[in-house]
């Protein structure tokens, strides 16, 4: 029963999980404007990994895509790349593990088979957790920097205002999601070790003799050259006895005659 909670668990953490690399990437809202000693408040930016928008005091909103590719940082598109293989690792983890539920019987799988898959979507949720992590850590660090860049630059006085951005929004469900997905990730490999049946932990090494078995009889002790058991006592093929006289003694003398 613990198997199968921890197996039903994880594969519920790791959805949540992969749900909200999803949310967070389709967000808007990576980067925000930071409005901290900004005179300029009647227009409010930010910016996502797909579009920029502009928000006006009035509520009206306008977002732009971004047009080109090459023109994109290439750390920005390192987090795009991060964040698009973690969500379709995630999937691929859900599709397998909806399969690997010990609760779901399909046809005649065996538990060897199941826990192979339970392994198999662990790993790929583990794997999406890091990339989301990754990917997110990537841009935040991408942020901190600008933004102390353009610090240094308002402080030194330059005439022009520029536009700070700090952390936003999708940045924390990204954390959040990637978190989940490796603790789901997780929960799925030690579920695996429940799935494995005894028998298969264990395999008993039978011995058996390289030769045939051979039964050993007790008989007659056999004895060496030169000695002969009685000949009275001997009962063969082909022996037969000299026939006596009157008087009980051979006409004629014998081999098995003794002196």
């Amino acid at each position: 029963m613990s198997t199968t909670i921890c197996q039903v668990m994880g594969f519920l953490v790791s959805s949540l999980g992969v749900g909200g690399s999803i949310m967070a990437t389709a967000m808007d809202t990576w980067s925000t404007q930071d409005l901290y000693d900004n005179p300029v408040t009647a227009v409010f930016q930010y910016q996502g990994l797909w579009r920029s928008c502009v928000r006006q005091s009035s509520g009206f909103t306008e977002c732009r895509p971004y047009f080109t590719i090459l023109g994109l940082p290439a750390m920005f598109q390192a987090v795009r790349a991060l964040m698009i293989v973690g969500i379709v690792l995630g999937l691929l983890g859900l599709f397998v593990c909806i399969f690997a539920l010990k609760c779901i019987r399909i046809g005649s799988m065996e538990d060897t088979a199941k826990a192979n898959m339970t392994l198999t979507s662990g790993i790929m949720f583990i794997v999406a957790g890091l990339c989301a992590i990754t990917g997110v850590s990537v841009f935040a660090n991408m942020l901190v920097t600008n933004f102390w860049m353009s610090t240094t630059n308002m402080y030194q006085g330059m005439q022009n205002v520029q536009n700070r951005y700090t952390f936003g929004s999708a940045l924390f469900v990204g954390w959040v999601a990637g978190g989940l997905a490796l603790v789901g990730g997780i929960m799925m490999c030690l579920a695996c070790k429940g799935l494995i049946p005894e028998e298969s932990r264990y395999k008993a090494v039978s011995y058996n003799a390289s030769g045939r078995n051979i039964s050993y009889r007790t008989g007659p002790y056999k004895g060496g050259p030169g000695y002969e058991a009685d000949p009275r006592t001997r009962k063969g093929v082909g022996y037969e006895e000299a026939p006596r006289s009157e008087d009980g003694r051979r006409p004629y003398p014998s081999k098995y005659d003794y002196v």
